[in-house]
């Protein structure tokens, strides 16, 4: 089945890598009018899925994380047509250079060819991963969670047939259906057939498709992020950041879930910002100061540090100075986003200099790391490693470069 399914992926890819821009953004503009137009199939298909998490005991905050409504699948149509206005990325000349001998080479960008990608209960991403993919000229094998299995067939059966009405091959997003561990280890392994996979999902996920991947892989981010809050911070600042980065939408990577702070304004923030945090009910997790100064703590261990909470809790650690602040984000980071609020300007360059993370904030919510709020329009996912893109993977990371030599006979 899966070998079909790359089979299927590269005769697709032959025609959508010389496809052009108009004939993308149409198929792009289609699969939104689809979207929208078939919202309450879209519903009734989540609704199940849903009602089956439900069953399973999912946590409110995944629940969340899953559901779909009229409102959201705007959202997520308005995000394709939004990767429609974006420029194509491929066919750009990078650089050209002509050589003593006469022979002209230029650098051109190209799509990966065939990405697979790999995700859990974001219903969301198989739309947003399809439009980026298929705008960079990459064809795609979506491989979403049995949570979303019912959103996610509907979702691909749609955007087919949109691909089909605007003349391309509708094998350019495709969907494993079989939820099972052994369809992901094996799309993992399909040299020959996948070009790169992108997984999208907790640390479980991730660490599996980086353990067990024979293909290359882009490991995207489980989101430990802190705030740090310096001496020489504003205190009213930092409380509303850190309530809009904990409880806007707690169940996303780019939420914060590690609060560190400066012993000389602790006794004074801490209380504010708990009280902020109070309004969600959030469970703190801290440390012997932190406690000293806020009630209800529960004592903060390692794990706790190094947790990625998706939901209504915070860890909190109390540091001495800004190195001590740096030393410990490091140790727990995931390397996805960081923030310090400060009014000193030394304090932000030794931050932004030292901390080593693919997002580093001054004086901002973590929330912004988004392909959408970097103008980047939508995104398949936040890179926390170095190569080959780190960040939000938009449509210029989902590309390579071709060499294109031209001469007249030269010979060597």
């Amino acid at each position: 089945m899966l070998t079909q399914l790359g089979i299927n992926a590269k005769k697709a890819e032959r025609v959508l890598m010389t496809a052009s821009s108009e004939k993308k953004n149409k198929a792009l503009s289609f699969i939104a009018e689809a979207l929208t137009e078939n919202s309450l199939y879209i519903t009734e298909k989540n609704a199940l899925d849903i009602e089956k998490a439900r069953e399973n005991g999912m946590s409110e905050s995944m629940i969340d994380r899953l559901s779909l409504d009229e409102s959201r699948i705007k959202g997520i149509a308005d995000a394709v047509l939004q990767v429609a206005l974006l420029d194509d990325p491929c066919g750009r000349v990078i650089s050209g250079t002509k050589r003593p001998n006469g022979l002209m080479i230029e650098k051109v960008t190209v799509p990966l060819g065939v990405i697979a990608v790999i995700f859990e209960a974001r219903p969301n991403v198989t739309v947003d991963a399809a439009a980026l993919c298929l705008k960079s000229g990459n064809t795609v094998i979506l491989r979403g969670g049995k949570e979303a299995i019912n959103s996610n067939k509907a979702m691909t059966e749609i955007m087919r047939g949109a691909l089909k009405k605007a003349g391309l091959p509708e094998d350019c997003i495709q969907l494993v259906e079989d939820t099972s561990r052994d369809s992901a280890t094996a799309l993992m392994r399909m040299n020959g057939y996948v070009d790169v996979l992108i997984p999208r999902g907790g640390a479980g996920l991730i660490r599996a498709c980086v353990e067990n991947a024979s293909v290359p892989v882009i490991e995207t981010g489980t989101g430990n992020c802190h705030i740090y809050v310096d001496k020489q911070a504003n205190l009213s600042m930092a409380a509303d950041i850190i309530y809009n980065a904990k409880t806007s939408r707690p169940s996303v990577c780019n939420a914060c879930e590690s609060l560190v702070i400066h012993r000389d304004v602790a006794k004074a923030a801490l209380p504010m910002i708990k009280a902020r945090l109070d309004e969600k009910n959030v469970i703190i997790h801290g440390d012997g100061e932190t406690a000293k100064i806020i009630p209800d703590v529960i004592a903060a261990n390692e794990e706790d540090y190094g947790r990625e909470y998706l939901g209504y809790e915070i860890s909190v650690k109390v540091v001495g100075d800004i190195d001590e602040a740096i030393e410990h984000i490091m140790k727990y980071s995931s390397g996805h986003s960081e923030c310090i609020v400060t009014d000193s300007y030394f304090a932000q360059k030794k931050f932004t200099e030292e901390v080593d993370a693919a997002a580093v904030y001054v004086n901002a919510s973590t929330r912004f790391t988004d392909g959408g709020e970097f103008g980047f329009g939508a995104e398949i996912g936040i890179s926390t490693q170095k190569l080959h893109a780190r960040g939000p993977l938009g449509l210029p990371e989902l590309t390579s470069v071709k060499y294109v030599v031209k001469g007249e006979g030269q010979v060597r």
